[in-house]
């Protein structure tokens, strides 16, 4: 059986160049098929890589109770006071907590790429954010100065819109402010955002309020009782969650969306690779069926004549998902590009063709050769000899 299957096999595949044509159908259908799938997938991935890697678990967050982004949430300076000074929150080496009261406002800038303009978040910091976020580094130029109309920027919004260089003078709010420093935050969604100080923003946008606190907890630990001080306080009504769980609340809509149009535009595809697959196969069979016919009049049995169309049908298939996923490699991995966030602002980061997202890529392309070559092996292995010998 096992040399049977060998040989069919062996001459099926020898018998491919004389089929390039048709086997080339298959191979660049799957390989449109995987090459957007995969796509399509390492957008959800690097996305969520982006947003839900914000933030670190002994942070809190705190926003306005039923607001699900700082953008729709208020706190005043009372509830401020009282939010910082909770139980819970750590202190630096002068008894200071080590919290920042935020204010959140959205300006337009241009893009680098077509020059329209985008949604840019410009975060008012507190004077102790430095502590609070120790992964925000500057890379480039000095901090802002208080009471000073001055912003840091992101490493990825300084490469996606214009007139973000050190030095440069970016206009928002009637009045210019000045570039004084470029940061990185390990390729997190912050590097998307303008930093400045929070009192300057408020001032400059004649508000009084802040959006969100975040806090700095004495550890991991503390969260639960910080945030059962704060929800059960009568004079504050807030909701608090650790700052990683924020982000990935807030990345969760985006990446279901992207995940649902990769299988759904991947699944329609790969339909249609099928059909190709089932197409080309039958054809296959039928430009052997005097061959296979001889076969089974020799004494070879029906296994290994279905065994070497699928063999065939596989190995096409391999080869339309390897060049899939090299094109999704190639063409898209570690793009940047920006998209609409939560607070609706532009979020910058970068397509993330991870090995799992190729793993994927080429088990849907098996799975469609496998479909596409099942049914016409077991037509090939159902060909009537005397008929398929008649028909020479």
């Amino acid at each position: 059986m096992f040399k049977q299957t060998l040989a069919v096999t062996t001459m099926s595949l020898r018998g491919l160049p004389s089929r390039a044509g048709s086997s080339l159908v298959i191979v660049i259908g799957i390989a449109g098929v995987v090459a957007v799938l995969i796509s399509v997938l390492a957008m959800s991935v690097g996305f969520k890589k982006t947003v839900a890697g914000t933030g670190e678990p002994d942070r809190a967050i705190v926003l306005r109770g039923g607001s699900n982004a700082e953008l729709s949430s208020a706190l005043s300076r009372d509830q401020v006071l009282t939010i910082i000074e909770a139980e819970g929150v750590r202190r630096d080496d002068d008894g200071e907590p080590i919290a920042s009261a935020e204010a959140v406002v959205i300006v337009n800038l241009p893009t680098r790429a077509d020059g329209t303009d985008a949604n840019v978040t410009l975060r008012g910091v507190g004077p102790k954010a430095d502590r609070l976020r120790p992964e925000v580094r500057l890379i480039d130029g000095r901090m802002f100065q208080p009471a000073v109309r001055e912003v840091i920027v992101g490493r990825a919004a300084l490469a996606q819109f214009q007139g973000l260089a050190l030095g440069g003078r970016v206009a928002f709010r009637d009045s210019d402010w000045t570039v004084v420093g470029v940061f990185e935050s390990d390729g997190d969604a912050r590097e998307s955002e303008l930093l400045a100080d929070a009192e300057t923003v408020l001032s400059a946008y004649r508000r009084n309020g802040f959006q969100s606190v975040t806090a700095r907890l004495t550890d991991e630990t503390a969260f639960d009782a910080y945030k059962a001080a704060l929800t059960t306080d009568p004079t504050l009504t807030v909701d608090v969650q650790r700052e990683p769980a924020y982000y990935a609340e807030q990345s969760k809509q985006l990446t279901q969306l992207l995940d649902f149009l990769a299988v759904f535009v991947g699944g329609i595809m790969a339909v249609g690779a099928m059909f190709g697959a089932l197409n080309t196969m039958y054809s296959a069979v039928s430009a052997r069926a005097v061959e296979i016919a001889t076969l089974r009049a020799i004494g070879f049995s029906a296994g290994p004549v279905v065994v070497s169309v699928l063999v065939e049908a596989l190995i096409l298939a391999l080869l339309g998902g390897s060049l899939g996923a090299a094109i999704a490699v190639l063409l898209f991995n570690g793009n940047v590009v920006n998209t609409l966030g939560s607070n609706f602002s532009q979020v910058v980061f970068q397509l993330d063709v991870s090995p799992a997202l190729v793993q994927l890529g080429v088990i849907w392309a098996l799975v469609i050769g496998t479909v596409g070559g099942l049914l016409p092996a077991l037509r090939a292995a159902r060909l009537p000899v005397v008929e398929a010998l008649r028909a020479r």
